[in-house]
């Protein structure tokens, strides 16, 4: 199954190379200026997926230890 970051990874170079194609074509950008504005973009998905979806590991849970709590005297 894939997750939120194996999009992202696969997004990365899609919107590099899809964006810089279309200010290419389209906008008729050169391509000293279409490959920088297309790799804010890419920047902006590592950003949010490092900062604000970042991997966390998740606390244990008491059930998840084999172990029984004991109380502290």
């Amino acid at each position: 199954m894939t997750g939120y970051y194996d999009l992202v990874l696969g997004l990365i170079p899609l919107a590099l190379a899809g964006i810089t194609g279309v200010l290419t074509g389209v906008a008729s950008l050169e391509l000293t200026t279409a490959i920088p504005l297309a790799s804010l973009v890419a920047v902006g998905l590592i950003g949010h997926a490092m900062f604000v979806r970042a991997p966390v590991d998740s606390p244990p849970t008491a059930a998840a230890t084999s172990e029984p709590l004991q109380a502290a005297d």
